[in-house]
Order: C-alpha cells, then sequence, then structure tokens
C-alpha cells in the first residue's frame, strides 16, 4: 500500500466483541460493512472474537465516541435479530504502520461469483477458460468482494446486464470500483462510480486503470444531486439509511427500463423498508437475494 493512501488516516480504533458462535459470519460482515477496512476473527479464544478496524482521520474523543456509537447501535439491531443482547465492546488505538499492510498475507485470489475472480495486485493467478478477473488492490477503500453484499449486488448486476448489457450504469458508493469494472466487464458502455471519500475516488481510479477499463469508466466526487442521468442501470451498496435518503435521486436518474440494484441490506425490517420507499416512488421490486442476514434487491421502472 502506498504512503499517500495511509497519510490522512492517524490511526486506527479496534472494537471487538465476544460472538456466539451462530452469529460470527454475521457479525463480521457487518463490522466490515461499518468499517470499510477490515475485520479479524479470533481463533484462540472461545467464545470466538470479533474485532473491526476503524480509520481515525482526526484522532479526536468525538470521533471516536461518534464511531463507538454508530457501531453500537447497528450491532444492536443485529443482535436483536437473534434475540440475544449486545456484549460488553472493548475499545482500543493502534498506530497506522502497524495496520497498513498486515491484512494482505489473508487476502488472495477467489471466485467472487462463478466466472468472476478477484485477484490482489500482489498475487499471481491464471484464469481459466472464460473466466474473468479483476485485479484489485483495497488500499483503504471499502470492498474487497468479500462481504456478501458485494457477492449479491454482483450477482444482480450481472442478471441486469444479460441478455443485453446497459448503455450508461451509475455505480454509486464505488469505494474500490469493484462494482462498476464488473460492470464494464459484463459489457456496460460507460460507467461512472462516484464516492465522496477522497481515498476511494483514488483507490478505484488505480485500480480502474489497473484493469486497463478507463476508456469505459470514469470515477469521480461529483455529488448524487449534481450527477446528469439518465442511466440505464444505476447500483449501490451501501447501508440502509443512505438508500432510503437516496432514492427519490436515484428515480429520477434512472432510465425508461432501467435497473437498480440495491446492497448492504439487512434482511427483515431493512428489507421490507427499502422495498416500500423505492415502490411508491413508482418502481416495480423483481428481485431478492438472501446471503445469511444479508438482502439485495432489483428495481426496474416501468415504461
Amino acid at each position: 500500500m502506498e504512503q499517500n493512501e495511509t497519510s490522512t488516516v492517524k490511526r486506527w480504533l479496534k472494537l471487538s466483541l465476544a460472538s456466539p458462535p451462530a452469529m460470527v459470519e454475521s457479525i463480521s460482515d457487518l463490522m466490515g460493512v461499518l468499517s470499510g477496512a477490515g475485520v479479524e476473527i479470533s481463533a484462540d479464544s472461545e467464545p470466538q472474537r470479533i474485532t473491526g478496524f476503524f480509520p481515525l482521520r482526526d484522532d479526536t474523543p468525538a470521533e471516536r465516541e461518534a464511531i463507538v456509537s454508530r457501531v453500537g447501535e447497528a450491532l444492536s439491531e443485529l443482535f436483536s435479530l437473534y434475540d440475544r443482547e449486545l456484549p460488553p465492546i472493548q475499545v482500543e488505538t493502534m498506530d497506522n504502520e502497524d495496520w497498513a499492510t498486515s491484512w494482505q498475507q489473508f487476502y488472495t485470489p477467489f471466485a467472487i461469483i462463478p466466472g468472476l475472480v478477484i485477484r490482489p495486485s500482489w498475487e499471481e493467478y491464471r484464469p481459466a477458460k472464460g473466466e474473468k478477473v479483476i485485479e484489485l488492490d483495497p488500499g483503504q477503500a471499502f470492498g474487497t468482494g468479500q462481504h456478501a453484499s458485494t457477492r449479491m449486488a454482483l450477482a444482480l448486476t450481472r442478471e441486469c446486464c444479460q441478455p443485453a448489457p446497459p448503455g450508461r450504469v451509475l455505480d454509486v458508493g464505488t469505494g474500490t470500483g469493484i462494482l462498476a469494472m464488473a460492470a464494464a466487464l459484463f459489457g456496460a458502455s460507460e460507467v461512472i462510480g462516484i464516492d465522496n471519500d477522497p481515498q476511494a475516488v483514488r483507490v478505484a481510479r488505480e485500480n480502474v486503470g489497473r484493469n486497463l477499463l478507463q476508456g469505459r469508466i470514469s470515477i469521480e466526487d461529483t455529488p448524487l444531486e449534481e450527477i446528469q442521468g439518465p442511466f440505464e442501470l444505476i447500483q449501490a451498496n451501501i447501508v440502509h439509511d443512505v438508500l432510503v435518503a437516496m432514492a427519490p435521486a436515484l428515480r429520477r436518474l434512472l432510465a425508461p427500463s432501467g435497473h437498480i440494484v440495491l446492497a448492504g441490506i439487512l434482511a427483515g425490517r431493512q428489507e421490507e423498508n427499502i422495498v416500500r420507499v423505492y415502490e411508491d416512488l413508482g418502481l416495480a421490486h423483481l428481485r431478492t437475494l438472501h446471503d445469511d442476514e444479508w438482502a439485495a434487491c432489483t428495481f426496474r421502472l416501468e415504461k
């Protein structure tokens, strides 16, 4: 990881908690979404402990308290789905240089969905016949491809690109650019990825260049409200509250008969609310995928 990718992160906040055996995967998934960085699962403790790493850009008490509060609220909602009480959350800090490269040893090439392989930029991989490969360096942007929400978003995106791929695609909250690059590999003519995190924009642009897709993909920090449509496909793998808030803007940008793929949603109440909000805007709910406690949805704007 290059120094300019870590320069705006002063330290890291480590939040860890004991996990019931049945919740190890769901807690680690949620921590991954919330942190956008890394998650550690202990192998030598009983019960297992899940640790999430959160970047501290100001390293102030207010920033630390805001992260702890946000994570605590999300974990409380998750534990309520299992009718369990949230255990104590242990809070620690660590220096930037201790975190920066330690996770790379655990990140190796893998098939995220059938026929699509994610290859870390520091790993060698020889694709099988017909496989598509995305070379990826996550940096400190969210989107390694290992999260259930990313897998489902990719599966739904591929469905929306068949049999005829879309002309224009908008990827909101692009992170590492993984969904934007997949849309291009699935045949989209033009893809715009946007993110309000400068590090994500930088990392995504580098990843697009690595994959020689800069001719079809542009990565911008343009606010959603300033984006000009229409788009035949819009994809957003974020979190429930943001997906609800941006619903009118996404509806405005969608072309007739266009599709929206939404992910980062907890199954149950969040999923039901997303469907209600987007159907109220005149979109038809086509399909929902589930992976453990996560959901991803496809909507279409009827002509």
